[in-house]
């Protein structure tokens, strides 16, 4: 049996808090390295995505806080924007047993101004990716002398996206005496030397890096070249088209081109589809991600590094268009189905000349692949819609937008009810709200002729 955080010697208010938030019984890489964690140990640790390492080692330098002391102490570097962000909304649903913790993100693609004014005010907790935290290091906008905490997430990652000599480079400004957490899915032979580099006398733990058939169920479907987009349309069609609003998915591809011509031609057939890749600018990634998110697009037509860091609550299925080079990979791609206790779907298409790769899934695995024949099943009368539409407002945190304001304007004077509205969220220039497909035009309309926080802002709905 897991064990409960209450176990854990904690503060009461911690305590409450993790209780409040669910946070019952320990998942293993938590039972695992917390205790290890808060005893101040240097800790290397191999865990899928998914697991709660997260929460373990947010529990842990949240505890190490000195509230009063207004200086960053703890730093937690993530490959992408999209894990920087993730992990910042979980770090800040942790600390709300303290009042006044100031957690601050720092990524590549976002203008510095408003990141320097940030920290100008005092960061207890300072998340984001290597290039932009050592660009203020060097500029001396961020300091780093009160340290006693720092985080490598996802370092595997980090170090297939190029960031070794960043990450080099922000640990010379770390005080020696600290705690290092390193987090990583694999544990290769770079990943074992950076340990060495950073950390002194680390405990590692290990979890069970594949899924359980009973979360997951597996299926691989045998194809023909140029049979892809038809193969996956026939997967859609029978295991997510059926229902009278269409279930989300996640589709990985290997390279960003055949990511456009999968969304494009899946598009062209009538389903809802985007793509996710590294060529896509940051507004636009912006806009992908949150129209995923929200239910107003179903499908998400991704590579591997794009996708890193995407947490999708109830996701039906993964579906790999492509078989992986890497069985690690094919597990973490899999592994974003299927969490928390649910069972998830992970349909693989495999040609004859990438058998091999799916022999090697099957060895690491260590269990027999389900092979299947593509179904047959006909597309639906009519192509099932998305529950959600989403509209793009032409104004954000610059303009003191908040969620309540955009909801106000929704369901005041516009006097729609606030189960039609879903998802708000602000960036820096825009801001995104979902609403119920019935009411989108009539929506659009509105917000089009009214204010918003007495102002007027450009309004206009996002296509999928």
């Amino acid at each position: 049996m897991t064990a409960a955080f209450s176990t854990l010697s904690l503060p009461p208010a911690q305590q409450a808090n993790l209780e409040a938030l669910g946070y019952t019984a320990m998942t293993p890489v938590q039972a695992e390295s917390l205790p290890h964690l808060l005893a101040g140990s240097d800790v290397i640790a191999q865990a899928k995505t998914g697991s709660g390492k997260t929460a373990a080692f947010g529990i842990a330098l949240l505890n190490k806080l000195n509230q009063r002391l207004f200086a960053t102490q703890a730093l937690v570097l993530c490959p992408t924007r999209e894990l920087a962000d993730q992990v910042t909304k979980e770090l800040r649903r942790l600390a709300r047993f303290e009042d006044n913790i100031k957690i601050v993100t720092l990524c590549g693609g976002m203008p510095l101004g408003p990141q320097i004014g940030a920290l100008e005010h005092g960061a207890h907790v300072v998340v984001g990716t290597p290039g932009r935290v050592l660009k203020h290091l060097q500029k001396e906008s961020l300091l780093l002398d009160k340290l006693n905490t720092l985080v490598l997430d996802e370092a595997d990652r980090m170090l297939d996206m190029g960031f070794h000599d960043s990450i080099v480079d922000v640990v010379n400004f770390v005080p020696a005496k600290r705690q290092t957490l390193l987090f990583s899915a694999t544990y290769s032979d770079e990943i074992r030397k950076l340990s060495r580099s950073f950390q002194k006398n680390p405990v590692e733990v290990t979890v069970e890096s594949v899924h359980a058939e009973s979360q997951i169920e597996q299926h691989f479907f045998e194809i023909e070249r140029g049979q892809r987009a038809q193969a996956v349309m026939a997967l859609l069609n029978h295991y997510l088209y059926q229902a009278a609003e269409p279930e989300s998915a996640v589709l990985f591809c290997n390279t960003k081109i055949e990511c456009d011509q999968i969304a494009n031609t899946l598009r062209e057939h009538g389903f809802h589809a985007l793509a996710l890749h590294g060529d896509l600018e940051q507004r636009e990634r912006d806009q992908v991600l949150v129209q995923f998110s929200n239910r107003s697009c179903p499908l998400l037509v991704a590579t591997d590094v794009a996708a890193r860091g995407l947490d999708i609550k109830d996701l039906a299925a993964v579906i790999n268009v492509e078989l992986t080079h890497d069985p690690e990979v094919h597990i973490h791609r899999i592994g974003r189905t299927g969490r928390a206790g649910q069972t998830g779907l992970a349909l693989s298409l495999c040609t004859a000349g990438e058998v091999h790769r799916a022999n090697a899934i099957e060895d690491y695995q260590q269990q027999k692949l389900q092979w299947s024949a593509l179904p047959q099943t006909p597309p639906p009368a009519a192509m099932p819609l998305p529950k959600m539409v989403t509209i793009n407002i032409s104004g954000g945190r610059k303009d003191k937008l908040r969620p309540g304001d955009i909801l106000g304007a929704l369901t005041g004077d516009a006097g729609f009810a606030g189960s039609q509205i879903g998802k708000i969220a602000i960036f820096d220039m825009q801001s995104f709200v979902a609403v119920d497909y019935a009411i989108a035009k009539d929506a659009v309309k509105k917000l089009q002729g009214g204010k918003i926080k007495g102002r007027t802002f450009k309004v206009r709905p996002l296509d999928c």
